[in-house]
């Protein structure tokens, strides 16, 4: 592959990711400012391509979705999320056409097909959130759709990337099985806080470290986790019981407490192991973003969820996936 075809497809990637980033920030957005129903239809807002400004406007929107009252503020943070998602999409179709076109030139093929069909199934999750009225398993699947999208733009950058590590540090390869072990746990864990605010679990415990009382025994496992929810006219603000609330949210704090821990004792191998000061400042890296993430979740806790440490926590969250991907993928690849 030519330097200058190189070049301008790594630069398209870069912007994508840069890119997915928004997408996921104003998802997190729309979804805490209780907005994914802002828009009532899809891909549209009240039959408009953009939200109803004029008195004219909004009194055909209202004729036409009686049951849903316009409110411009949470169509507007529904739609600004929905022109971002759209303008991605165009970016990983102008990728993967690249990718394609330039395949005979050791362009990598399966990553960006495989990034545009998540895209595509991305849309109709958005799609499925709206018509299904937030069903908790679709708005998850929606979150965890985001983060896989940003993460394999993000692995299609390294697989573009020539880089080795000097000296090869081959001594900590090892680790490789887990780092893959531990981006399995967080994914699990980010699953587990989707899951805690699709359903809207997340300040049913307002103690640290797990939650309030004796909320032992108040856990209920039967349908805490069951995804298929009851048949209802709308799951905006949630269909669980309190109980089942509070398993959710204990659930996702047991499994930060492990996803912590294990990370931990990763870095730290991998530091005190490594030959390299390229692998150790990886490992304080995925420190770093891995503190500052336990910090937001015990903020969202002490200052009762908070709209700018709400979204943080999900930011956070890609970043410390993203480097735990680099990591492992040098462990992998580089050493």
């Amino acid at each position: 592959m030519r330097d200058d075809k190189k070049k301008n497809l790594k630069l398209l990637v870069l912007v994508s990711i840069f890119l997915a980033i928004i997408v996921v920030s104003l998802g997190a957005y729309t979804r805490l400012t209780h907005a994914g129903l802002g828009c009532p239809d899809w891909p549209g807002c009240y039959g408009m391509l953009d939200v109803p400004k004029t008195t004219e406007q909004i009194e055909k929107a209202q004729q036409a979705f009686p049951d849903r009252p316009v409110d411009t503020e949470k169509a507007w943070n529904e739609m600004i999320h929905r022109y971002f998602a759209g303008a991605l999409g165009l970016f990983i179709l102008a990728i993967t056409f690249l990718s394609i076109k330039n395949r005979k030139e050791g362009t990598p093929v399966f990553l960006p097909i495989l990034i545009l069909l998540v895209v595509i199934f991305q849309a109709l999750l958005g799609m499925w959130t709206v018509t299904l009225m937030l069903m908790p398993i679709v708005v998850m699947g929606h979150l965890l759709g985001g983060f896989t999208t940003l993460c394999l733009l993000f692995l299609l950058y390294l697989r573009l990337e020539p880089y080795r590590v000097p000296g090869g540090d081959i001594r900590i390869r090892r680790y490789t099985r887990f780092g893959v072990l531990g981006i399995i746990i967080l994914t699990v864990q980010i699953a587990l806080g989707g899951w805690t605010s699709s359903n809207y679990a997340a300040l049913v415990c307002v103690e640290l470290p797990i939650c309030q009382g004796n909320w032992i025994e108040e856990l209920n496992f039967e349908e805490s986790f069951d995804p298929i929810p009851p048949q209802r006219n709308s799951y905006e603000f949630g269909h669980f019981e309190h109980d089942e609330r509070i398993t959710i949210h204990v659930v996702h704090r047991i499994g930060a407490i492990i996803t912590t821990l294990y990370l931990l004792w990763l870095t730290l191998s991998i530091f005190l192991k490594a030959e390299t000061l390229f692998f150790k400042n990886m490992a304080v890296a995925v420190v770093v973003f891995l503190i500052a993430q336990v910090g937001l979740g015990i903020s969202n806790i002490v200052f009762s969820l908070p709209l700018a440490i709400a979204v943080s926590h999900n930011i956070v969250a890609a970043g410390l996936m993203l480097m735990l991907i680099a990591l492992t993928y040098s462990l992998a690849r580089k050493t």
